[in-house]
This record gives C-alpha cells, sequence and structure tokens, in this order.
C-alpha cells in the first residue's frame, strides 16, 4: 500500500474513533462504518481486521477509563454499559463479519453497495447481538414472547445504529472518494494484470 494512502486512511480511521470516545447516543458509534472501511481499503485482509479489532479495544479501554473515572456516564447511568462488558465477544464477532462485508466491496464500492454493506451490518450487528443478549442477559423469558420482548425493546438502539452508520460509512467513504478524487496519491494502486 502507497504511504500516503496508508496515511489518509488512518489518520481518517483516527478521526472517527475521537466520535466513539465523546459522549453519544447509545450504539451511534463510528465502529462498524470503520470495519466497513477497513475491510473495504486497506490492501491487507490482516490489517483490516488488526485495525478494527485495535480501534475497537482502545475505545472500549478508553471508555472504561472515562466512565469508571467519573468522566462520563454509561447509556444506562451505568458503568457497565459501556466499554468493556461481559458480552465484548459477541460485538467483537459482528465487527469481524462487517470486515468481511467489507471485503466484498473492494472492487465494487459503489454507492449502492457501500449502503447496501452498511444496512446489512447495522441488520446483523442488531440480529446477532440482541438474540445473545436475550439468551444470556436474564432480563427476558427464554421462549418466544421473551424473545420477541428482548428485539422490541432494542428497537431504538437499532434507529441509533441505523443513523450512526449512515453518517459514518458516509463520512468515511466520502471523504476517501473525494480524496482519491482530488490526489492520484491517495488512491489504490491498479493490479498488474498478467499477459
Amino acid at each position: 500500500m502507497k504511504p500516503v494512502r496508508f496515511g489518509t486512511l488512518t489518520a481518517m480511521i483516527l478521526v472517527a474513533v475521537v466520535a466513539r470516545i465523546l459522549p453519544h447516543p447509545p450504539n451511534f458509534s463510528p465502529i462498524a462504518a470503520i470495519a466497513l472501511f477497513g475491510g473495504a481499503t486497506f490492501a491487507s485482509k490482516r490489517l483490516a481486521l488488526v485495525t478494527t479489532f485495535g480501534v475497537l479495544l482502545l475505545s472500549d479501554l478508553l471508555l472504561e477509563l472515562t466512565i469508571r473515572g467519573g468522566l462520563q456516564v454509561g447509556w444506562l447511568g451505568s458503568p457497565l454499559s459501556h466499554g468493556l462488558h461481559s458480552g465484548w465477544w459477541v460485538v467483537y464477532a459482528c465487527f469481524a463479519l462487517t470486515v468481511g462485508l467489507g471485503f466484498l466491496l473492494r472492487d465494487r464500492r459503489s454507492p449502492i453497495n457501500v449502503a447496501t454493506a452498511a444496512l446489512s451490518s447495522s441488520v446483523l450487528f442488531f440480529v446477532i447481538t440482541n438474540l445473545v443478549f436475550w439468551y444470556k442477559g436474564g432480563f427476558y423469558a427464554l421462549d418466544f414472547s421473551g424473545l420477541v420482548a428482548s428485539y422490541v425493546a432494542a428497537i431504538p438502539f437499532f434507529g441509533w445504529s441505523l443513523a450512526g452508520d449512515a453518517v459514518f460509512v458516509t463520512a468515511l467513504f466520502g471523504t476517501l472518494a473525494f480524496a482519491e478524487s482530488r490526489w492520484p496519491a491517495v488512491r489504490a494502486p491498479r493490479p498488474v494484470l498478467a499477459v
């Protein structure tokens, strides 16, 4: 990967991370956008995964420190509602799948494909995390009515996820498209075809 492109992508991701650390509505976060963006733009798939998990872990640790230090409050007024928590593995798995969706965009980065991948990521996160929360959380009956109640209660969080993903995906992919159109050094190198 060209140094200018790598530096540009990294700087864009670091700016987006700040939005996760600042107080924000529940699930209005740049992490899914970063995962999708990394998967679609970093030359190395491994680097895309490492970047996503590194950003997620670093921001989780910073949130944990600021919440426990009383500098901000978790979503539900509880230090357990943000940062590090018992369901971290589900969240990380969902974002790994989102990086995979980004891989599918590598040579097909059109506005409709990016929007479809972002929506798919939001739905995937909603379905998986709430299924696990219903099963492991102890708040709902472990039957169909409890499952439905769990998903219904999570609808406001889903709305914030959709809004956050739309804002941050648009910002990341839009900024990159603008930069690539203005500065050739930011563009991804074209693969050389063997004849």
